[in-house]
């Protein structure tokens, strides 16, 4: 069985400026990595690439098996829509739709001819919020918002669930809810990564890395 994503010695540079250097990483179905550093030090450069929106200046990237670097924009797109969903660290919510629509939004484009509104129903019921289907965004405190964007991404149904900065601002409380949230998308078989700052997070993390002088090295819990 090929792995769900792999890198193989991924290089990015902006001119003389190498930001990542020949890193090699695999990710499979069900397990979740995390990745530290200093601001500034290319973890969102290293998303956007996990994410296909960037391209890559050398090495390969395989989904399931298959090379991407060859596709073009509309056969990346297309995969995107096949595998992945982001979760950014502020909500993103439309505020002049409900909780309901704001989670089905993105579904409707994607997931066309499914159950998608009953489906949005049972996730907001996972995460406690039956109760606030209807209310719009500014009726809603941060917590509400972080789990109506984790439902909208999760209704994709990803294979690759990608996390920027998430537990960013909160108070610890509220971030690890936001931890537990992200980590049980592994019980659906999802493969989960993580940039964050938050050291605790990363620890719960199945593993590890720190992103350091463009490189990607793991990180041995004690």
């Amino acid at each position: 069985m090929s792995n769900l994503l792999e890198w193989q010695s991924i290089s990015k540079s902006y001119g003389d400026d190498a930001i990542l250097s020949n890193i090699w990483f695999t990710l499979n179905r069900g397990t979740a990595i995390a990745i530290v550093g200093h601001s500034g030090g290319g973890k969102t450069t290293l998303l956007s690439i996990m994410g296909l929106l960037q391209t890559a200046t050398s090495g390969q990237i395989l989904i399931e098996g298959q090379e991407i670097d060859h596709l073009d924009s509309r056969r990346l797109a297309k995969l995107r829509g096949q595998y992945l969903s982001f979760v950014f660290q502020r909500a993103r919510l439309i505020n002049s739709l409900t909780a309901l629509e704001n989670v089905m939004a993105p579904a409707w484009f994607i997931r066309k001819g499914e159950n998608v509104e009953q489906q949005a129903k049972d996730l907001l019921e996972q995460f406690g919020l039956s109760h606030r289907l209807y209310y719009k965004p500014q009726e809603l405190s941060l917590g509400q918002l972080w789990r109506i964007s984790l439902a909208r991404a999760l209704l994709l149904k990803p294979s690759i669930l990608l996390a920027d900065e998430p537990t960013n601002d909160l108070d610890p409380a509220l971030a690890e809810e936001v931890a537990q949230c992200l980590l049980q998308a592994r019980q659906n078989g999802a493969g989960v990564v993580i940039v964050t700052h938050d050291v605790g997070l990363a620890a719960q993390a199945d593993q590890p890395f720190r992103l350091e002088a463009g490189t990607l090295l793991p990180v041995v819990c004690q």
